[in-house]
């Protein structure tokens, strides 16, 4: 733990001149972590020297500081056991180096290293790629912060919900693998939380195959929610469209989005949708469209009547899907409209 009362100390002179003999750029380390530089031990030249032996150079070295100077801190010792960590699923150092220049906080995160050094293990005892296991522990740090205990308890849990719904034993590793590779995030719920949602499923009678579609679809997200905000988002589509519940269950398996996004979300989105001219009878066949924010519906609509084409009397399906999938479309509506209704050089047909 390191103290953050700067009024009655002074910045550490060894530090700054270590520093500055690395280019590193003090001031803005002053304005975005000042702390750093207050405290009575560093270790810049010796941090310095291992990343520039894991082939980091100069420029690289610098940035590194700068984004994450707290790094100047932990000891040589600490930083060389991370490294041998992190190598026990880098392809080489060149690839460590790089992830380190991309994400150095999650590098010099080493409080948790045992739990770090659990899970990693355990994480390939269960199949995952190193490839996939370094994206986790880069763009999903703290799961290696759980006790491997934890991780273990949410996947057994998940094993086991997947073979009651109905999964079959042959697929489940290739579906937790799955869930996990798309949203690593899941392993920071709880077993109970996990259970809760898929009975709050069940109560609402989504079929076993039914929820175990909805998981995929939402690729693990429907951990993150609660059983209140599912019922508040639901609540709000039934009136909006005006359906019965044998029919909202068929929209929500259309459309997940109507379960996972909240409330003030859903009906910004309407309102968007709304002010374009889009009648809610449109909406409730396409609900898709409300995975989209307002300002890409915008936009799109706009690209759209350029080419003449009117939303308000077509279908929303033009509306879709990812950025290349409207691409897709509007290229198809596009040389539909440029196309001659009279080709000229066509052969004329005559028969005998």
């Amino acid at each position: 733990t390191y103290t953050t009362d700067t009024k009655s100390r002074e910045e550490n002179k060894t530090t700054i001149e270590s520093l500055y003999s690395l280019s590193v750029d003090i001031k803005k380390i002053r304005r975005l972590k000042e702390w750093v530089l207050l405290q009575d031990v560093a270790y810049v030249k010796e941090i310095a020297s291992i990343l520039q032996e894991m082939g980091a150079d100069e420029t690289a070295v610098a940035s590194i500081l700068e984004r994450c100077p707290e790094a100047i801190l932990h000891t040589p010792a600490e930083i060389n056991s991370q490294r041998a960590l992190w190598q026990l699923v880098c392809q080489n150092e060149k690839q460590l180096i790089k992830l380190i220049e991309q994400f150095p906080e999650s590098f010099f995160t080493t409080e948790y290293h045992e739990n770090q050094k659990a899970n990693i293990l355990f994480f390939q005892e269960l199949g995952i790629k190193n490839n996939i296991i370094t994206r986790f522990l880069t763009s999903a740090p703290n799961i290696f912060y759980n006790p491997v205990e934890k991780n273990k308890n949410v996947i057994e849990t998940l094993q086991r919900s997947y073979l009651s719904l109905g999964g079959s034993d042959a697929n489940m590793k290739i579906w937790i693998l799955k869930l996990l590779s798309q949203n690593p995030f899941i392993l920071l719920n709880t077993s109970t939380a996990i259970q809760e949602n898929l009975e709050f499923l069940q109560k609402n009678d989504f079929t076993d195959h039914e929820v175990l579609q909805l998981l995929s679809k939402l690729k693990g997200f429907i951990f993150q929610l609660t059983s209140t905000t599912m019922q508040k988002s639901m609540l709000f589509s039934k009136n909006v469209f005006k359906c019965s519940d044998q029919e909202l269950k068929q929209l929500v398996l259309k459309c997940p989005a109507l379960l996972y996004y909240s409330v003030p979300i859903l009906e910004e989105r309407l309102e968007g949708l709304l002010k374009e001219g889009i009648s809610i009878a449109q909406i409730r066949e396409t609900p898709m469209v409300l995975e989209l924010t307002t300002q890409i519906v915008q936009y799109r609509i706009k690209k759209l009547s350029a080419l003449g084409y009117d939303i308000k009397n077509g279908s929303l399906e033009s509306l879709n899907g990812t950025k290349k999938d409207f691409e897709v479309n509007y290229g198809k509506i596009q040389s539909k409209k440029e196309r001659p209704v009279f080709n000229p050089v066509a052969p004329i047909r005559i028969e005998d």
